[in-house]
């Protein structure tokens, strides 16, 4: 049999994760004895806080939690997540609503799953976190992208969504606050333009300074029935290894994605689940603190990479990324290179400076990098003094 022939064209089409692959290689390179600083995930460097652990513990000696539990997630977590929704967006769901997901991954392929035909399009704005476009093909549908600019603050108008719009276009992907750029819309933002909408809501209490979090089906109510909501534990509560996320929707959607996850994984691991259920049914301080250190970072990034010549850091208003443009650079030289896309910019900070950033191109927007500055403080500091160093060799 041919080579090409071994992976099927479906799978054979999906790209690596960028950010993890970067993740990866900075971890390698780390083992390997380099002082590698890596921007690259977004994961929070907390520990996730001492109460859930211990839940999780305590799960662990109990033979209940030994077994198989119901595939769509343990009934008093679905309960717990439904009342977290209401208490934090002001969402009302019942829990037959919620299906228990292995990450906010598996919720948007799950929902896209459920709810695409093939030849079905879905509407991208750029720059967009790079598993979207990956997870909308593989369940069968088209997706289309909708440019967006440092100038609307990397905010799509409704202008621009209906001029993308064709007899095929299914849904549109809705995410406030945004990655990679930090984007939140503003509830006047937010208006109803007839389609099904995949909402990501896996940043929501991450927003700084005046800008606020806003849920589409909240300041929507008739998108209601049409708006499938994903969130998880991963970053609000330092939980991205624990692999809990969920999705919210109609009944008929969460039927259906219930009946996709009984066959692809059945349950979320139940000391995972009970470790949510702590995170959920407990207060938010341990997340207000984590966002004030968050939002003193912010801060601290984009005031020293927008003193890098050529370097454009426009302020973000969520999440825990930076998104700089660095289109002034390409093409000059630097180290013996000429690096002509922020790929091969990337490629040249890793190895000349050893910090690993992601390459604009991972979310559809060539001549960009992400940072993540969900780091230490000391190696935020260090490592984007090490890019400005070398970025200021260019010539």
């Amino acid at each position: 049999m041919p080579a090409q022939h071994r992976v099927s064209a479906r799978i054979g089409a999906i790209a690596e994760s960028a950010t993890l692959a970067v993740d990866a290689k900075a971890k390698a390179l780390k083992a390997a004895g380099r002082p590698v600083i890596g921007f690259g995930a977004g994961e929070p460097d907390f520990p996730t806080p001492d109460y859930i652990v211990e839940a999780a513990v305590a799960a662990c000696r109990e033979p209940r939690w030994h077994r198989y539990t119901p595939a769509g997630g343990l009934p008093e977590l679905k309960e717990a997540v439904a009342a977290k929704t209401f208490r934090d967006s002001g969402y009302k769901v019942r829990p037959s609503q919620v299906l228990i997901t292995n990450g906010g991954k598996q919720a948007l392929y799950n929902g896209f799953a459920a709810l695409l035909d093939p030849g079905d399009e879905v509407l991208l704005p750029a720059p967009y976190w790079t598993t979207y476009p990956e997870s909308i093909a593989l369940a069968g549908g088209t997706p289309v992208v909708v440019p967006t600019s440092p100038e609307s603050g990397y905010r799509a108008t409704v202008e621009q969504l209906e001029a993308a719009r064709t007899p095929a276009t299914k849904a549109l992907v809705f995410v406030s606050p945004s990655n990679p750029t930090g984007a939140v819309y503003t509830p006047e933002d937010i208006a109803t333009i007839g389609l099904w909408v995949i909402t990501d809501e896996i940043y929501e209490h991450l927003v700084y300074g005046s800008a606020e979090f806003a849920s589409m089906p909240v300041e929507v109510p008739d998108l209601a029935e049409r708006c499938i909501v994903v969130n998880g534990v991963a970053k609000t509560y330092a939980m991205t290894g624990w692999r809990v996320g969920w999705l919210i929707g109609p009944d008929d959607i969460v039927k259906a994605a219930t009946n996709l996850q009984s066959h692809a994984t059945s349950n979320v691991a139940n000391v995972s689940q009970v470790a949510a259920l702590a995170a959920v049914s407990g207060d938010l301080a341990a997340v207000e603190r984590m966002r004030i250190a968050f939002d003193r970072r912010r801060r601290r990034i984009v005031a020293l990479l927008s003193a890098i010549p050529g370097v454009v850091c426009p302020e973000p208003e969520g999440a825990f990324y930076v998104y700089p443009s660095v289109e002034e650079l390409l093409g000059l030289e630097l180290r013996g290179q000429r690096p002509a896309t922020s790929a091969d910019l990337a490629a040249l900070i890793l190895d000349e400076a050893e910090v690993a950033v992601v390459p604009g191109e991972a979310f559809g927007t060539p001549g960009y990098l992400r940072l993540s500055y969900a780091l230490g403080d000391a190696d935020l500091e260090e490592g984007v003094g090490r890019l400005a160093a070398l970025l200021a060799e260019a010539r």
